[in-house]
């Protein structure tokens, strides 16, 4: 079992990385695709990642999930909530009981600082020390996926990531970001977690 990394962040709710070693048959005899995905690369990390809810709960009922018009997944009675990310050879997902949660993960890489003014704003860019010149992959790519975070948690599209989800302060001790949400003025804190060249970030509401 390639279980990469999980943890159990409360009594109702879990999150867990899955690296994707198997065939795509191997998926295919456990869990429905649920749309067509093309992409042969895609596909493996689309039924990965429904794979992966059932391994966080095995009573997860995988075969009535629905995608909105948003594309975001979800049960129609809301008996989970959850949120699946992908990157390279590796599925990330969280599930809760009883709370809204949003996950991504990202695998660094420079191209990011081309595009770091589009989803920071100018205070972000000050508040976090981010120079034009300089190379920090590492951090903008923990900003990038905290903000995926919190877009996945919400769930409803139409979201400005430069001006709806503003990131404050970050606290490397107990890896959060301070987030506040200026669409429904929700303070949240985003959690993180570093691998090599990787960086996983999550939210529970």
């Amino acid at each position: 079992m390639p279980v990469f990394f999980q943890q159990q962040i409360n009594e109702t709710t879990r999150l867990g990385i899955w690296k994707i070693e198997e065939t795509e048959d191997f998926f295919k005899n456990n869990v429905p695709q649920h749309r067509d995905v093309t992409h042969p690369k895609k596909r493996l990390q689309h039924l990965a990642g429904r794979f992966l809810l059932q391994f966080l709960a095995p009573d997860f009922p995988y075969e009535l999930i629905q995608i909105a018009e948003t594309r975001k997944p979800f049960l129609p009675n809301d008996e989970y909530h959850f949120s699946i990310s992908h990157c390279g050879d590796y599925a990330a997902a969280i599930i809760s009981k009883k709370s809204r949660v949003g996950i991504d993960i990202e695998i660094e890489t420079p191209k990011i600082q081309k595009i770091s003014e589009k989803f920071l704003s100018p205070e972000e860019l000050s508040a976090f020390n981010i120079q034009p010149s300089a190379s920090v992959t590492s951090l903008l790519t923990l900003l990038w996926s905290a903000k995926e975070s919190v877009f996945k948690w919400h769930g409803e599209g139409s979201v400005d990531f430069r001006e709806h989800i503003r990131l404050s302060k970050q606290h490397e001790g107990d890896e959060t970001i301070d987030c506040l949400f200026t669409k429904t003025k929700t303070g949240l804190t985003i959690r993180y977690h570093y691998f090599e060249h990787m960086v996983l970030a999550w939210v529970v509401s």
